[in-house]
């Protein structure tokens, strides 16, 4: 690589590790950078699933509060999410990289519909609900966490927009406030990436001097983004997340 080359490696991995911990759109721009200096799709795939790691670990560090709320289902989305990506990393190895990046976009459309529109199917059904108020659901169900897994499976085989999916998927399955949903997709990027990424080290053909570029950058954005993202307002940060993974879904059609 170039010396500019490198410079944007590493602004991608700062922009990417923002990303993370914000919108959870972080893949949609790094992935096509690497493909852009010449990386095959699937070692630019586990390169920077490698590379970002980090900021999956410095922004559950910078959202360690929100996390520390409701620490059970913190737990949960961690093995859940370790266990999806286990699959999702053998898929990615034994199967052609083109499986998940053919139905990626229309993933990542339908869910960014579903987090934009959680707030009034969740009290268009609360309307609906007869007799006394339910108990606010501060834990996974069975059918949250089966699909919290297939979030999991999805992160360690391709991953763009793993993280508004999983934002949908307890954005419906809890009641938690959004900032703490925020926190917790977060720590499971950074479990479905971490466990996936010990994988690639020891099997996968990796680029190194781009992973050791996209990690320094992204160590720094995710912490930065864990600020950014813990004081916008509810309303503009689930905005920014909706229209971030529509353009997105946008750039891997074209």
């Amino acid at each position: 690589m170039t010396g500019a080359e490198q410079l944007a490696v590493l602004a991608t991995g700062f922009g990417a590790g923002v990303l993370t911990a914000t919108v959870g759109v972080a893949t949609l721009l790094s992935f096509p950078v690497l493909l852009a200096l010449g990386l095959p799709p699937v070692t630019a795939n586990v390169s920077n699933t490698v590379g970002l790691t980090p900021a999956g670990i410095s922004g559950s560090f910078g959202y360690r509060a929100e996390l520390a709320e409701h620490p059970a289902v913190s737990r949960r989305v961690v093995v859940t999410c370790s266990l999806g990506s286990v699959v999702g990393a053998a898929l990615l190895l034994g199967l052609p990289s083109s499986v998940f990046e053919q139905v990626a976009p229309w993933l990542i459309l339908g869910t960014c519909l579903l987090v934009g529109a959680q707030p009034r199917i969740s009290a268009w059904v609360r309307r609906r609900a007869t007799g006394p108020a339910p108990e606010p659901r501060h834990a996974l169900s069975p059918l949250t966490t089966g699909l919290a897994t297939l979030v999991g499976v999805y992160g360690g085989y391709f991953g763009a927009g793993s993280g508004v999916m999983m934002l949908a998927v307890l954005g419906f399955g809890t009641d938690l406030d959004l900032r703490v949903l925020n926190a917790t997709k977060t720590l499971a990027v950074l479990a479905g990436n971490g466990v996936a990424a010990v994988i690639y080290v020891f099997v996968a053909d990796l680029d190194w001097p781009v992973v050791a570029l996209l990690a320094a950058g992204s160590l720094v954005g995710g912490y930065v983004g864990a600020h950014v993202g813990r004081r916008l307002p509810t309303g503009l940060l689930r905005s920014l997340i909706v229209v971030a993974g529509v353009l997105g879904a946008i750039s891997l059609l074209t």
